[in-house]
């Protein structure tokens, strides 16, 4: 068991003796102590036939005579321990970080929650909409990591993807208060960061937020993004398939992955099979369509070859599939050497 010389199941069982055999069942079965479970307040309460109210007096009475008890202070060796495991994983930890370095097995970690709810220097915040339930020895501490990761979070649109170096990077910058040792230790900073259920990383390492498809991918049309946007250019829906099965894991079938690229509106067709980003600048519709939307945001007529170029940016064809269309007179006029809207 990292960070710990103690047994826990034996230290447990030296505390427990001062309590009577009831209260000692109760405190028991409440923490799992003997087995993986730990039962509600209503489940004790059936068993004893006494309200969930009452349950939980029995629970904060047996606590504090715990730690009114001799073998308590005898014991203190176990919390300095705790606390400096605590320390040594940034001041600040998710439980479930904590219980899986501590020990794999869920019995022991029920016993380690014991000694933290006994331990005066361990404050445990509960699990909400924005975190994960974790501990911290330094509530001001605790405080600012949390309001760091609100600042973090607000800097993130919907939309964004960061590079794992840039969310370390803005993080860090918010973290004003924290210690050298905590904020230049980068498993630190990442354990900081896993707190928050709203702030997440996906597949490929890019951070963004946990709503966001990007991040929490929900089905082929997700993954295709993601493997089109590293990939940086137009790719064949074969081959958008090909990399989801290799890169993912997922079995993406060759005729659902175009299903999809077809029905999303971030993925534009560009050539034969091949499709692009939205965010590219890629132009949907047939070619007349992309020569016209590309004379609507010039402005002014533009010379054949200006044209070409600019259409060529946002869809794979040939060149001169351009130019038969600029001849069809029903939509563009030629003036003065200079093609525009007809």
């Amino acid at each position: 068991m990292a960070g710990i010389t103690f047994k826990p199941k034996a230290v447990s069982k030296k505390l427990l003796t001062t309590l009577n055999p009831r209260t000692r069942e109760i405190v028991v079965n409440r923490y799992g102590l003997e087995k993986e479970g730990r039962m509600t307040l209503e489940a004790i309460g059936k068993t004893y036939d006494i309200t969930r109210e009452r349950v939980r007096q029995i629970e904060n009475f047996a606590l504090a005579s715990i730690k009114k008890s001799k073998e308590f202070k005898e014991h203190a060796f176990v919390f300095d321990e705790l606390k400096a495991v605590l320390k040594e994983l940034g001041a600040v930890v998710s439980e479930e970080h904590l219980m899986r370095h501590i020990s794999k097995d869920p019995v022991v970690q029920n016993h380690i929650n014991l000694y933290l709810a006994l331990g005066d220097e361990f404050k445990k915040h509960k699990e909400d909409d924005n975190f994960h339930a974790h501990f911290s020895i330094d509530d001001k501490h605790a405080t600012h990591i949390r309001e760091a990761l609100g600042k973090l979070y607000g800097s993130i649109d919907e939309e964004d993807l960061v590079t794992e170096e840039e969310i370390f990077t803005r993080f860090t910058g918010h973290l004003t208060e924290v210690l050298g040792e905590f904020k230049d230790n980068k498993e630190v900073i990442y354990r900081y960061l896993a707190l928050s259920k709203v702030i997440g990383k996906n597949q490929l390492s890019e951070w963004g937020r946990t709503s966001s498809p990007h991040v929490k991918a929900r089905g082929i049309k997700d993954y295709a993004y993601l493997i089109m946007r590293r990939a940086g250019r137009p790719m064949h829906f074969k081959e958008v398939a090909t990399e989801i099965n290799k890169t993912f894991g997922k079995k993406a079938h060759v005729a659902t992955c175009h299903n999809e690229l077809i029905k999303d509106s971030r993925f534009v067709l560009v050539g034969r099979g091949m499709y692009g980003l939205k965010d590219w600048g890629h132009t949907g519709g047939v070619v007349r369509d992309v020569i016209t939307e590309v004379l609507k945001e010039s402005g002014r007529p533009l010379p054949k070859d200006e044209i070409v170029k600019r259409v060529l940016a946002k869809r794979i064809v040939k060149p001169n599939t351009v130019l038969v269309n600029l001849q069809n007179a029903k939509y563009f006029r030629k003036v003065a050497g200079e093609y525009t809207l007809a």
